[in-house]
Parts: structure tokens; C-alpha cells; sequence
């Protein structure tokens, strides 16, 4: 153990950094996710791309509603085969709906993160120029469990991420 000490303080002497002046900062990505321009052109994006369908499904459900609604208030004045027919139309509409909503669901998803990665790979590019430019030894970001305001740079990667173009 004494040796494996002594080999460790060795290696530090003889390397030629010295650790007084590196540079060194931490990034919350989370922060600039929460406030990149492109988060909010991206959230607009999937807005339009999937309010017809929203529009749709919700169509869907007041349909669904409406007929419950009717077989509730004429069950009782219409003959069994009607009635039967309207609960059949009834759950297979259900079933239709169900599935509509899981494939708008499943695309959405798909879609968002879409978007995300390509939000994340532009947030890499922003930091690593940014790091580049300002000859920054060390950029942290996840797992810091303590970063004081001086080596902080959340706001320098910001600016640098609404300077990229989109």
C-alpha cells in the first residue's frame, strides 16, 4: 500500500500539468433544455404536426359519448336488435379509439424524441465550442453533486446555443 502512495505522488511530480491552472466549469444541461430557443421551435413543431390527429381522437371520443349517452336514454324504448347493434357499434368504436390513441401516443413519442436528440446533439456542439473558445481544460455536466457560481458557464453555453442556427 506504502509503495502503490508513493508511485501515485510520483506520477503527480513528474507530470508536466499543473493543477492550479486548469480551467474548469460545470454546464446544467437540464437548465439549458428547459430554456434553449429550439425547445420551444421544436415544441411547436410537434404541435402542428400532431394537432390534426389530437383534433381527431377527441372527435373520436365525443362520438363514443354521444351514442353512449343515446343507448342510455333509449334503451328502453328501443327493440333488442337495435339495442344490441348500437352496443356493438359502441365497442367497436371504443377499440378503434383505443388503438388511434396508442399509434398517436407511440408516434408522438417517437417524434419527441426525435427532437430531443437532435436538441441534445446541438446542446454537445454548444458546449464543446464553447469549451474550445474559452480553452476550457474541463467541462462537467451530469453527476456534480456540488458547482460553485465561479465555474458554473450554464449561461455562457446558453447564449452559445441561441447564436446557433437552427
Amino acid at each position: 500500500m506504502k509503495n502503490k502512495i508513493l508511485l501515485f505522488l510520483a506520477l503527480m511530480f513528474s507530470m508536466n500539468v499543473s493543477y492550479a491552472e486548469l480551467k474548469i466549469g460545470f454546464v446544467n444541461v437540464a437548465k439549458v433544455l428547459e430554456k434553449a430557443p429550439q425547445a420551444s421551435k421544436a415544441k411547436k413543431r410537434l404541435e402542428q404536426e400532431f394537432s390534426p390527429r389530437d383534433k381527431q381522437l377527441v372527435a373520436q371520443q365525443k362520438e363514443i359519448k354521444t351514442l353512449e349517452e343515446k343507448l342510455a336514454r333509449d334503451a328502453s324504448v328501443m327493440s333488442e336488435s337495435e339495442r344490441r347493434k348500437l352496443e356493438r357499434d359502441i365497442m367497436s368504436k371504443r377499440r378503434d379509439a383505443k388503438r388511434s390513441q396508442q399509434e398517436f401516443s407511440e408516434d408522438f413519442n417517437m417524434r419527441r424524441n426525435e427532437e430531443l436528440g437532435k436538441l441534445q446533439r446541438r446542446i454537445i456542439e454548444a458546449i464543446r465550442a464553447l469549451a474550445k473558445e474559452e480553452r476550457y481544460d474541463l467541462l462537467h455536466t451530469d453527476g456534480v453533486i456540488y458547482a460553485s457560481d465561479k465555474v458554473d458557464v450554464t449561461e455562457l453555453v446558453q447564449k452559445k446555443l441561441a447564436n446557433l442556427s437552427e
